[in-house]
């Protein structure tokens, strides 16, 4: 099960959220088994947006609460919320598709 988010950043603020991203948020989540699959930035519109994968749909709440709750998250303070104005979160199902 993928997770597909999308957070408006503040004006000004993509360069600093690009790299508290690449080296604490990311991290972070690696370091609980959840891999980051693909980040994308849309300079026009303030937007990031990114794909994170779990295992289970059934473990999601309890893998993001321990994510939460983890030393690496926490580190980070109040610095992600500091830069997102707005964010989106959708679940994605790899879909068969017929040829």
């Amino acid at each position: 099960m993928d997770q597909m988010r999308s957070y408006t950043i503040n004006k000004g603020m993509m360069d600093s959220w690009v790299k508290l991203f690449e080296t604490g948020i990311k991290p972070a989540h690696a370091a609980m088994g959840i891999p980051v699959v693909a980040t994308w930035v849309n300079a026009d519109r303030n937007q990031f947006i990114w794909v994170r994968r779990f295992n289970n749909e059934n473990d999601i709440p309890a893998q993001e609460l321990a994510f939460r709750n983890s030393p690496g998250f926490q580190g980070l303070g109040s610095k992600p919320g500091e830069h997102i104005a707005k964010m989106d979160v959708q679940s994605l199902e790899q879909g068969a598709f017929a040829a």
